[in-house]
């Protein structure tokens, strides 16, 4: 646990004082979000309490990681911002076991068939399509890429699953702790932190600082990286609500409604609005947003119910407002995620608007990143140039994250636009919706219009590629006996690639034991904080290799032989068709799920080419 000096820390302070309580911890987490908590998850699962093989982590001498998470907040999110949960970030979740959970407390299945249009909840609708996976045409390819489903999780229930998992495995959570300020050297980071409730500063001497302070992230201003900051698209207010639409929802089951009121006047601060789930079907967040260069001011509750109640469309429909926020709709990323010894994760170094649900998805991959990496430097396994591979391979992934979120809410716009809600006054907005019911060549052409503006935003809701495709180049992949990396053969926004070309996940394909069990994947043998190397008939030698280099390391490395009669059955025969190596080759897999090199056949100078790839990923001399 961390250990911690000096007085008042727990105590009550009858005002504030200039002497400062140190307190040394091996981590410090700045801030509780998704970004922040499963970090802290992560680097917990490489410590004595994680659920994994004790004897092997003593072995190789991975006992006993402490942290310490702040919040300058008084505790989780009160506000479900994020919600959509998809299968990468859930893949990650599943490393340590938290996944379980999450699925008992989200919501999935029909609550997410849809996402529509329409002119009010309870009355007309202009459109539909499916959402996160529900296509009946784009079902397979996601039972095909994950052992994980889509879920529906909003961040309020998101986080206090992930805070619990960190506290109980070796993390200690200070709340109403506010940062102020940090000085870094060789050797770590003293921090300054401000105790809100006792109105004391105190320090904190970390080996590192983990910035996930969020869109205005302090951290990320001190450390004086560049952002790379593109012309904002003005402000939204997210409205939470209880509101029982239970008998609205039969036939309109989904979790995004998109409301569009050409034929009404409206505020300029509440022109459209979109009515998102949070909790079927009593607890909702109404997101409004204004006319274009709307000015952005405080307004009470009572100013916006009756534009909510204009939008749900029934007035025996009682509406109770919990919490109103604004939000800027951003598109910012960073052009670095590291300085030192300080690490930035999250939106403090990716800031979009939610399309695409890509928002803390994204943040739980960085810290899977980077959790690892720490571990094993930390503990004298990898060389500390392993760290700078962080922000070589999670940048590129925020830039496209965020370019890609922003350009799906313009395609928006564009529906906006074909059912008439650009135009200004009410009259020309029902002049401009009406061309979609005419027998006309112009009415043809909108309602074309309308069919190629849906299809886009179905690449949004169906954009597994986005969500998977990701391939990594730096020191911790080895490409350089590969050839040149596969192409994509269709949309890569749209569409999963699988392939074991280092740099990619690991693909995913059901395995199981001879006498038939429990399928089980490859993301079942991957992870748990250590290397994987997946072989079949004829890569006997891989085990002795590889327990040879795990000797001369200090490296936790496990080996596993697919194919017919070996350790795990091919159930479906999908591995043999995606392993691009011969049976005797290997594909080795880094702790999280990303490949780190393939062999083709086991040789005879195979092991010397193990040990030498070994080295190169975690930047061993």
């Amino acid at each position: 646990m961390a250990q911690m000096n000096g007085s008042n820390i727990n105590g009550v302070n009858g005002g504030h004082t200039d002497s400062a309580a140190d307190v040394y911890t091996d981590y410090l987490i700045v801030g509780t979000g998704p970004a922040g908590s499963s970090l802290a998850c992560f680097l917990a699962q490489n410590g004595e309490c994680n659920g994994y093989i004790l004897e092997t982590w003593a072995k190789y001498h991975l006992l006993g990681l402490t942290g310490l998470i702040v919040s300058q907040d008084p505790g989780n999110a009160d506000t479900p911002r994020a919600h959509i949960t998809n299968m990468a970030a859930l893949d990650c979740l599943r490393d340590i076991g938290v996944d379980k959970e999450c699925y008992t407390i989200g919501t999935a299945g029909d609550s997410m068939v849809h996402t529509r249009w329409s002119n009010s909840m309870a009355g007309e609708e202009y459109a539909r399509i499916y959402s996160w996976g529900n296509d009946p045409k784009r079902k397979g390819d996601y039972e095909l890429a994950s052992p994980s489903e889509p879920l529906d999780l909003p961040q309020t229930l998101m986080e206090p699953i992930l805070t619990r998992y960190a506290t109980l495995n070796g993390f200690n959570c200070r709340w109403n702790t506010k940062f102020v300020s940090f000085v870094q050297d060789d050797q770590g980071v003293t921090t300054t932190l401000h105790d809100k409730v006792i109105g004391q500063d105190f320090r904190v001497r970390s080996k590192y600082l983990f910035g996930s302070d969020g869109a205005r992230s302090p951290i990320m201003k001190q450390l004086e990286i560049p952002m790379i900051k593109r012309p904002d698209q003005g402000y939204a207010i997210n409205i939470l609500m209880e509101a029982d639409m239970t008998h609205l929802m039969e036939n309109r089951m989904g979790n995004l409604h998109w409301l569009l009121t050409p034929d009404k006047e409206h505020p300029d601060y509440a022109w459209i609005g979109c009515i998102r789930m949070v909790k079927p079907w009593h607890e909702w967040l109404c997101i409004i947003f204004p006319t274009f260069g709307t000015e952005r001011k405080n307004r009470e509750p009572s100013e916006y119910i009756k534009r909510v109640h204009e939008f749900i469309g029934d007035d025996t429909v009682e509406v109770k407002i919990k919490g109103i926020s604004t939000w800027m709709i951003n598109e910012t990323a960073a052009e670095a995620y590291s300085k030192g010894n300080v690490y930035c994760l999250g939106d403090a170094v990716h800031r979009h608007p939610p399309n695409h649900g890509l928002g803390s998805n994204t943040c739980i991959q960085d810290a899977h990143n980077l959790a690892w990496k720490v571990a094993y430097v930390d503990k004298g396994i990898a060389g500390k140039e392993l760290l700078d591979s962080y922000s070589i391979e999670r940048q590129p992934v925020g830039l496209d994250v965020v370019t890609q979120a922003n350009a799906s809410l313009r395609n928006h716009k564009k529906i906006w636009e074909v059912l008439g809600n650009l135009e200004p006054t009410v009259a020309a907005r029902v002049e401009a919706f009406n061309i979609l019911k005419e027998d006309s060549e112009r009415g043809r052409n909108r309602r074309a219009d309308l069919q190629d503006a849906l299809r886009l935003i179905n690449r949004e809701e169906h954009g597994l590629g986005i969500e998977m495709n990701q391939r990594y180049t730096s020191t911790a992949v080895h490409k350089a006996d590969q050839g040149p990396q596969p192409a994509f053969a269709n949309d890569p926004l749209e569409h999963y690639h699988p392939t074991t070309y280092p740099g990619a996940r690991v693909p995913h394909v059901w395995l199981s034991k001879t006498v038939p069990s429990k399928a089980i994947s490859t993301y079942d043998l991957a992870g748990k904080g250590h290397f994987t190397l997946f072989t079949g008939i004829g890569g006997e030698g891989w085990r002795s290799a590889a327990e040879q280099v795990g000797k001369d390391l200090g490296v936790p490395l496990e080996v596993y032989s697919i194919g017919f009669r070996q350790e795990y059955e091919d159930r479906y025969l999908d591995w043999a068709k995606i392993r691009d190596v011969a049976e005797s080759g290997c594909v080795l897999v880094r702790p999280d799920f990303f490949i780190a090199w393939r062999s083709q056949n086991w040789e005879s100078d195979s092991p010397d080419k193990l040990l030498n790839v070994m080295k190169s990923v975690l930047s061993r001399s």
